[in-house]
């Protein structure tokens, strides 16, 4: 059994649609929050064009507060929640 961490989960609900310097903004916050992150996307046929985003960082809670401020900048509009958070880490046997 491994051993839970303790951590922050940062919640973001913005709209598809929301920019920050003509970028598209959840793209600048996953990006700005580590050189390291990774994007996924799907692009799919729908009916609607500015769906809601919800991005969730969990990471401990010092860089998540190291975050905020950058954060601060780039929000134009939207809600974000904080929530502490256990964390339970696992790998494939073959990494250890």
């Amino acid at each position: 059994m491994q051993i839970p961490e303790d951590a922050v989960l940062l919640r973001i609900f913005i709209g598809e649609s929301d920019r920050h310097r003509r970028q598209p903004l959840y793209e600048a916050i996953v990006l700005g929050f580590g050189k390291s992150s990774h994007l996924h996307t799907a692009k799919i046929l729908r009916l609607s064009m500015d769906l809601p985003i919800v991005i969730e960082i969990v990471d401990s809670e010092e860089k998540v507060n190291a975050f905020l401020p950058v954060l601060d900048e780039i929000m134009g509009g939207g809600l974000v929640t904080l929530e502490r958070a256990k964390v339970i880490r696992y790998q494939d046997q073959e990494k250890r």
